[in-house]
C-alpha cells in the first residue's frame, strides 16, 4: 500500500529550482507531474478498490495538514487545497491568498505522507467491510496462507485475508499452505484497525450454498431446501420440496448417477448426505427423516411436541444410527422429539395405560383409543400432559380428569421403579459407553 502513497507524497516535497512556484501555475509546473498524479490515483483506486474521489479528498486533506505545519498556523486559519480531477493541477489558498504547495519542506511532506497512508488505509478498510458485509452467507474461494495456532488464515485476494477458526473447520480435515479452499462467509466485523472476516465450513448454510452451486434447480428456487440438520464431518439430512410437479426434488439433487451429490460430498471430505422429500404432514416427514429405517407406526403428541415411532426390531439399529446420529438428526430436521420403540415395547406401554384407566370409575372402554389419537401412549405421557388436554380436547369433566391423572402418576411411579430401559435406550447407552471407551487414553 505504501508505495503508491510514497509517490504521491513527492508532489509536495520541495525540489530545487521551483521553490518559488505557485501550485496553480500552468506555465511553470511540469505537465507530466500533473498526469503522473492522476495516474497514481487511478492505480491506487483500482488496486485498493477505493473510490477515486475519496483518494483526491484524502490528498487534499493531507496537503492542508502539511501547509498548516509548514506555516505554523492552527485550525483557525482558512486553508483550502483543490486538485483538478481532470488536469491534476493543484491550487491552494490560505486566508484568501494563493500559496505554493511546492514550497513545503520535507518535514511537512512527511506529515502529509503519514496522513495519506492513514486515510487510504481507512478507505481501504471501509471498502473491504462494505464489500464483504454484503456477501455474508456466500461461498468464497481462497488459498490457505498460513496457520496461527489452530486458525487458518485464508487469502481471498491480494489485499484481503480471512480466518477459518478451528471451531468452523470440519473435523478430520487437514489443510496445507497454498491449497485452494472453499468456505462460507460467516461473519464480517470491524475490529480495532482492521476488518475481521470469519469463514465457516461447518455451518448448515454452507451445505445450502453448495447445493445452490451444484443444483441449478435449487439456485433457481424450483427446488427448495425446507429443512436441514447437520453434524459437520459426519452426516447431514436435508428435506427438499419442488414447486414444479414435473421436477423430482430428490432426483434433481442427486443428479445423473449421483454426479451432483458426489461433488458436494467430495467437497465435504466424504460427509454423508441424506436427501428426503419434504411433507407438510408431520407423520410422513418423520417417517422420511428416519430413512433408511422403515417405520411401522407413528403417534404424534402435540401437547408434548413428541413423536413415538414404532419400528421392527430388525430396523431398530438403522433408526437409531451410529452413536444415535440418525434419530438425533431426524429430530432436528423435523422439530419433534422422537422416541423409538419396538412393537413389543409399544404394546407394553399401551397395556399399562389400559390397565390404569380401566380401574377408574366413569371411564368407558373407548377412552384409551381417544388418548392414543392424541399421541398419549403411556402413563408417563398422561402424567406429563396433565388435565388440560383431557378437559379441552376430550371434554372430560375436571374432577374426572384429575382422578385420571392421579392414577397415571401412581402407575408411572411403579413403572419408574422397574427401571427398565427400552431397547433403543439400551442401544444408545451402549454406543455412548463404546464412544467413551475409545476416548480414554490407553
Amino acid at each position: 500500500m505504501e508505495s503508491g502513497n510514497l509517490k504521491v507524497s513527492t508532489f509536495f516535497i520541495a525540489r530545487p529550482g521551483n521553490a518559488g512556484l505557485k501550485s496553480g501555475s500552468k506555465n511553470k509546473e511540469p505537465e507530466f507531474m500533473n498526469q503522473e498524479l492522476l495516474r497514481i490515483v487511478e492505480n491506487i483506486a483500482r488496486d485498493k478498490n477505493i473510490d477515486k474521489e475519496s483518494i483526491f479528498q484524502d490528498l487534499e486533506a493531507a496537503m492542508v495538514s502539511a501547509a498548516r505545519k509548514h506555516f505554523g498556523v492552527g485550525p483557525d486559519s482558512d486553508i483550502a487545497v483543490h486538485i483538478d480531477r481532470t488536469s491534476g493541477i493543484i491550487t491552494a489558498f490560505m486566508d484568501g491568498a494563493e500559496i505554493d504547495i511546492q514550497k513545503l519542506g520535507r518535514i511537512p511532506a512527511q506529515t502529509a505522507k503519514q496522513v495519506i497512508i492513514q486515510k487510504i488505509r481507512a478507505d481501504e478498510r471501509d471498502s473491504i467491510y462494505t464489500e464483504y458485509v454484503q456477501r455474508r452467507g456466500e461461498i468464497v474461494n481462497g488459498i490457505v496462507g498460513r496457520f496461527e495456532g489452530g486458525v487458518l488464515v485464508i487469502n481471498l485476494s491480494s489485499r484481503v485475508e480471512a480466518i477459518l477458526p478451528k471451531s468452523e473447520q470440519i473435523s478430520g480435515e487437514s489443510h496445507h499452505p497454498g491449497e485452494r479452499i472453499r468456505a462460507m462467509i460467516l461473519e464480517v466485523r470491524e475490529q480495532s484497525s482492521q476488518v475481521k472476516i470469519v469463514l465457516s465450513r461447518t455451518h448448515p448454510d454452507f451445505i445450502r450454498r453448495l447445493f445452490e452451486l451444484e443444483v441449478p434447480e435449487v439456485a433457481e428456487r424450483i427446488i427448495e431446501i425446507k429443512a436441514l440438520a447437520r453434524e459437520a464431518g459426519y452426516r447431514t439430512k436435508i428435506a427438499v420440496d419442488s414447486v414444479d410437479d414435473k421436477v423430482d426434488p430428490v432426483g434433481a439433487c442427486v443428479g445423473v448417477r449421483g454426479s451432483r451429490i458426489r461433488n458436494i460430498v467430495d467437497e465435504l471430505g466424504g460427509e454423508k448426505i441424506d436427501i428426503v422429500p419434504w411433507s407438510d404432514s408431520s407423520q410422513i416427514l418423520i417417517s422420511n427423516a428416519l430413512r433408511p429405517a422403515k417405520v411401522s407406526e407413528i403417534a404424534i403428541c402435540f401437547e408434548l411436541g413428541r413423536a413415538t415411532v414404532v419400528v421392527g426390531e430388525d430396523q431398530l439399529s438403522l433408526a437409531i444410527g451410529k452413536h444415535g446420529q440418525n434419530v438425533r438428526l431426524a429430530a432436528r430436521l423435523t422439530g419433534w422429539d422422537i422416541d423409538i420403540l419396538t412393537p413389543t415395547e409399544y404394546n407394553r406401554e399401551v397395556d399399562r395405560l389400559t390397565a390404569c384407566i380401566s380401574k377408574i370409575e366413569g371411564v368407558d372402554d373407548t377412552f384409551v383409543d381417544k388418548l392414543l389419537a392424541l399421541g398419549i401412549i403411556s402413563v408417563l405421557d398422561l402424567e406429563e400432559v396433565g388435565t388440560q388436554p383431557l378437559v379441552e380436547e376430550l371434554e372430560v369433566a375436571p374432577d374426572l380428569a384429575e382422578r385420571i391423572v392421579r392414577a397415571a402418576e401412581e402407575s408411572a411411579k411403579e413403572a419408574a421403579a422397574e427401571e427398565k430401559l427400552t431397547q433403543a435406550e439400551g442401544l444408545l447407552k451402549q454406543e455412548k459407553q463404546r464412544l467413551e471407551k475409545k476416548r480414554k487414553p490407553k
